[in-house]
């Protein structure tokens, strides 16, 4: 509890964000963080991660696992809860992970489903195949850079209506802006 208190001091205090979190609704479920347009989010991520106090699992590219980075980030990465994904090939790993969040007694997984701190044309699609494959709900949280706040407390079921679920993520996110605004793709995939 000091930790999450510590954390927390940190948090509003030093950085000045708020972090507005509910409870969750089932022990399994997707988490999908909006906008992803800097490192710093992966920072004031954790940081939220670490205030809520729950061991929320997240994936990082491969070559952070890999060679001489490996071997200093890696273990570090792991602790905090990530996982390694190859994001450039089709390897099963949708149904990997389903299988394991399904095997577990708590498992819920965040993403950024931009895959990147760059601008791209649209999301990708594995949150969305993962949370209606498993039936678990989905945690939109959203990064407001311009408020400093964290919205950690909007919870949906995905319906399976591509246009229809769409369009509810994207209303959760109307009031988020990422520290680099131009770089925040549109909600697509």
């Amino acid at each position: 509890m000091v930790e999450t208190c510590f954390v927390k001091k940190l948090l509003r205090i030093c950085l000045g964000w708020k972090l507005y979190f509910a409870p969750l609704p089932a022990p399994r479920g997707v988490v999908i963080v909006y906008p992803h347009t800097s490192n710093l989010d992966t920072v004031i991520g954790l940081l939220a991660k670490f205030t809520v106090g729950l061991p929320f699992r997240w994936l990082g590219k491969e070559a952070l696992f890999k060679g001489i980075a490996g071997l200093i980030l890696g273990p570090t990465l792991r602790a905090c809860g990530c996982e390694p994904i190859e994001r450039h090939a089709s390897t099963g790993a949708i149904s990997r992970i389903v299988e394991r969040m399904h095997e577990s007694q708590w498992y819920w997984l965040a993403l950024a489903p931009e895959g990147t701190r760059s601008l791209r044309e649209s999301w990708r699609s594995g949150f969305y195949h993962i949370a209606l494959a498993a039936n678990v709900p989905l945690l939109v949280v959203g990064l407001n850079y311009s408020s400093k706040t964290i919205h950690a407390d909007r919870v949906l079921m995905l319906t399976g209506d591509k246009e229809r679920d769409r369009a509810a993520i994207a209303a959760l996110y109307r009031d988020c802006k990422g520290l680099n605004p131009g770089k925040a793709g549109p909600i697509d995939w």
